[in-house]
Formats: C-alpha cells, structure tokens, sequence
C-alpha cells in the first residue's frame, strides 16, 4: 500500500515543537498509513513553495486568530497547485511549550486527517470515473499501437513491391525509348493515302484488304506491315513496288471488259515484270 506523504507547515520554531509533541502519541503509520515527512516553521511563501512541492497531503496549522487564519488562506490559494491536498489545522491561542494542552493539538491532527480522508473520499467516485476513462483510453491506445505497428509493416511491404516497380518501370521506360530510336533509325512508315497520292496522284487509297492480300500473295508478311491506314517496312523500295503492283492490278481488274486484247496484254506483261522484281528484294 502506498505511503501518503503529509507535510505541516507552521508559523514558527516553538510550532514546530509544539506539533511534534502531539505527533508522538500518534500512530500514524499504523492507523492511517501516514508518514510526516516535514514540519516546516515558516511565513514566507516562495520557502514554503519550496518545501511543500509534490507532497500528498499538507495542513497549514496557524493561531486560531485573524493573523493565523488571513495566513492560512494565502497560503492555501497559492500552495493548492502543489500538492494533492491542503487542509487547515489551527492552533490554540496562547500556546507555550509548558502549558500547551498537547492533547488538544493532537485531537487537531486526527480530526485534520479525518476531515482530508473524508474529502478524499467525496471526489472517490470522480477519481474512480477518470480511473477508467484512463484505463479505456489506455487500451484503445494499445490497440492504436498494434494497428500502427501493422500499418508500418503494410507500408514497408508496399514500399519494397513500390521500388520493385519503379525498377521495372524504369526498365521499359528504357526498353521503349530504345525501340523508338531503333524504329526512327529504321522503320519505314507510310500513312496510306499520303504515299498513294504521291505516287499515282489519286486522292483515294484502295481498301487495305487489297493490300493485304498483295502482301500475301507475294510472301511479303513479316517485311511489310499494313493496317488502321499506314504500311511499314524496313524497306521504302519494297513498299513503292508493292503498291504499284496493287495499282497495276486494281487497273487492269477494273478495265478488262473495256481494253482490247492487246492492251490487256500489255498490262498483264508489265504486271509480271513488276512480280518478278520481286525476286531482286
């Protein structure tokens, strides 16, 4: 059980002596669970801050006259805040180390403890709340911790995968800015109606699947790419050929019922040359 610490500040020496008289037929330690760890004979106020600072209990014990108690209540408005507790005890006037009914002053010291034991107990219910708002609080608190321990661990985790990432974003970034420089070196790109427009001076391309089926025919796929409108190739050469090819062809599709025999003749001929240029790429 814990030890209450009570202090008793007085006026002067002669108190001190006259409170300790009454004090050694007291039993404190074993009735009340006391120990008087001061009795201190003083009126200035800033020594008495000094020497009441962080006691549990501390009874002012003046003269019972209007000196005695104007001191005691400025002692008690400015000491509040320093201890758990203040009672006043007051002394019997006319007091002298001979004729002090020490009996009287020691009824003074029990019914001093009686009255701050009782106070006590009156703010027991208050103390008793606030215990278990603490207690409460102090779970929620270890619940909080737990959660931000576990948070710190979910964080370092996503920061591991996080740098994980960023090192494979890195790399592609690395890898696409090296194919757009290999294909700005390399590749040979072709928006459709431009190229065709260029070469034969026709505003409209034929379909893509005409394209398409050239390239086929012609086991171009894989040199030459078609397709949403533009034609790829390593080679620009193999692209103009291709295309006059499918010009050519779409020509003589479109005028075989109106051509003599010998123009389609013609044409057929030079379609066959420009196929087999082919051999030449």
């Amino acid at each position: 059980m814990t030890i209450v610490d009570v202090r008793i500040l007085v006026e002067g020496a002669s108190d001190v002596e006259v409170v300790s008289r009454a004090l050694q037929g007291l039993a404190l330690g074993s009735e009340y669970n006391i120990t008087i760890s001061a009795i201190i004979p003083t009126t200035n106020l800033e020594i008495a801050k000094s020497a009441v600072a962080g006691a549990d209990l501390l009874i002012i014990a003046t003269d019972a006259d209007r000196v005695g108690r104007e001191l005691a209540e400025r002692m008690f408005r400015e000491l509040s805040e320093l201890v758990g507790h203040v009672e006043r005890m007051k002394i019997p006037l006319g007091h002298d180390l001979e004729h002090i009914d020490v009996e009287l002053v020691r009824k003074e010291i029990k019914n001093t403890l009686v009255r701050a034991g009782l106070k006590s107990l009156q703010i027991l219910p208050e103390y008793m709340a606030l215990r278990n708002q603490l207690l409460d609080l102090k779970g929620k608190y270890e619940t909080l911790m737990q959660e931000n321990e576990k948070l710190k661990n979910d964080y370092q985790e996503l920061e591991g995968k996080y740098g994980e990432l960023l090192e494979e974003y890195s790399r592609l970034v690395e890898e696409n800015n090296k194919l757009k420089e290999s294909l700005k070196k390399k590749a040979n790109v072709f928006k459709i109606s431009e190229i065709w427009k260029e070469l034969f001076g026709e505003a409209e391309p034929p379909e893509e699947r005409y394209i398409a089926e050239a390239i086929e025919k012609l086991n171009l796929g894989g040199k030459i790419i078609v397709g949403q409108g533009y034609i790829y190739s390593d080679d620009e050469d193999l692209v103009i050929e291709l295309l006059r090819i499918v010009h050519l062809s779409l020509s003589i599709a479109e005028s075989k019922e109106e051509e003599k025999p010998e123009e389609k003749k013609e044409k057929e001929e030079k379609l066959e040359e420009h196929i087999a240029e082919f051999e030449n790429f």
